[in-house]
């Protein structure tokens, strides 16, 4: 936990943000694999973790600004947890380490909820995103699963917070980042035909298990690039394969960090496969050097595709002006995803809470394939952390199917792109810090450009 000055400015400016009302905290509480007692690894809810810095669960908390009270409804452990969790502080002392006084019994969060609503006192809560807090809004307030109406004031009160990193946040996932660096050196230093993706799977999380960190997301290590986000682990690495690893750490405190690296089977890239990965470095490139204050992300997108579709175009497999078919859509075909996204104490910041409220800042999202999928388009502010992760993939299913639509047939050769459908993807990811003048790279520089990662193999 951070010092519990810092919990109590957060939940100081969060009021005065809101002025009035009631605040509900949804804690997460334990969540079983296969039965109740072998529980999942327990993650606390982020924004309970931001406010109140406690990664207990069976919490929930309210802050009343009407009444200026912030409380915590929890248990405190019994003998038989004790015995089998062993001694721990109280959950009081506990509470008093984030600035809390007011502790109560978990079961009277519901009178105090339903006196507040007799009371017509306005409760604000967020979006939920696991059942059991849509039962405890169902149980607490009478309202049903699938009729929330969360609060968008409250949103906007957290992502306005939540967004601009403050130099211990910064701090805290640089940790991360330096750990993530390690997860993908050492897989770039042991990727060889004749091993298994579960071998480096299993190579990369033991570096953040040995740092004492849990895992920021699953891991993605696959031969397979061309699926997004692959998790399945079983194939065989061959000569000329490519592994697309994706993987990152989080800190104790939860704070994460993320990174791609794409790592040839062979000790270099064939030359089919070091043509596409340079232009997607390049690409990567351009967006990184495109990063300041005041620059709207989707921009930096589309610079990122418009170097994508010049590079491609130089080897066949895209005619017409690349602009212009960034702007038709047609880029989608090689890159049906986003450029990045922000990055915190999730690794998709705040998804939970939306992301027309997290990276449109409330402006209408696109539609568009492809550009719908960019969970970050705002104007970039110092403060903000954010990945970038530009790729190139050749998907055979949709480029078949955009080849039998005859789409984009005015930007895009299938005939080329078609011999390329046994290809697989390519991403490279790093996190950057927006700062006052530009970005700064979090944690250790990774390899990306062709000779950096043939160097290690």
């Amino acid at each position: 936990m951070f010092a519990k000055e810092t919990y109590m400015a957060r939940r100081a400016k969060l009021k005065q943000t809101m002025g009035s009302g009631l605040l509900l905290f949804i804690g997460n509480d334990e969540s079983g694999m296969n039965y109740a007692d072998n529980t999942y690894h327990f993650r606390q809810d982020s924004t309970f973790l931001y406010f109140f810095g406690l990664p207990y669960a069976g919490l929930s908390a309210i802050i009343d600004i009407d009444n200026n009270r912030e409380i915590i409804f929890g248990d405190e452990l019994t003998i038989d947890a004790i015995v089998w969790m062993g001694t721990q502080p109280t959950l009081k002392e506990k509470s008093e380490r984030a600035g809390l006084t007011e502790v109560r019994p978990f079961k009277e969060i519901e009178t105090y909820l339903k006196e507040a609503q007799q009371k017509k006192q306005a409760i604000h809560y967020l979006p939920t995103y696991r059942a059991e807090h849509q039962l405890k809004l169902q149980n607490w307030l009478g309202i049903y699963p699938g009729t929330e109406k969360p609060s968008v004031p409250f949103i906007y009160g957290v992502v306005n917070q939540r967004n601009y990193k403050s130099e211990e946040e910064i701090a805290e996932i640089e940790k991360a980042c330096i750990v993530t660096a390690d997860m993908h050196l050492t897989a770039m230093r042991m990727v060889r035909p004749g091993i298994r993706e579960s071998e480096v799977a299993a190579a990369v999380a033991e570096v953040a298990y040995a740092n004492d960190y849990q895992l920021s997301f699953p891991i993605i290590a696959t031969i397979n690039g061309q699926t997004l986000h692959n998790h399945y682990h079983g194939n065989m690495i061959k000569s000329g394969d490519m592994l697309l690893l994706d993987a990152g750490a989080e800190t104790e405190m939860g704070y994460a960090g993320d990174m791609s690296s794409t790592i040839p089977a062979d000790s270099t890239f064939t030359s089919r496969q070091k043509d596409i990965y340079d232009i997607s470095v390049a690409a990567h490139e351009a967006a990184v050097a495109a990063l300041r204050p005041g620059v709207l992300f989707e921009d930096v997108y589309d610079k990122s595709l418009t170097v994508i579709m010049e590079g491609l175009k130089e080897f066949g497999f895209v005619k017409g002006d690349p602009q212009e078919a960034v702007k038709a859509g047609a880029a989608a075909l090689f890159m049906p995803c986003g450029l990045g996204h922000m990055m915190g104490l999730d690794v998709h910041d705040m998804e939970n809470l939306g992301e027309v409220y997290v990276g449109y800042n409330g402006r209408a999202k696109s539609t568009q394939f492809g550009r719908k999928s960019l969970r970050l388009g705002r104007n970039l502010e110092p403060g903000f952390v954010l990945t970038i992760e530009p790729g190139i993939y050749f998907i055979p299913e949709l480029i078949d199917l955009w080849r039998k639509e005859n789409k984009f047939s005015e930007f895009i050769n299938y005939e080329k792109v078609a011999t390329y459908k046994d290809f697989s993807g390519i991403r490279n990811e790093e996190d950057y810090l927006i700062t006052e003048k530009g970005a700064r790279l979090l944690g250790k520089k990774i390899p990306i450009r062709t000779e950096e990662v043939e160097s290690l193999r």
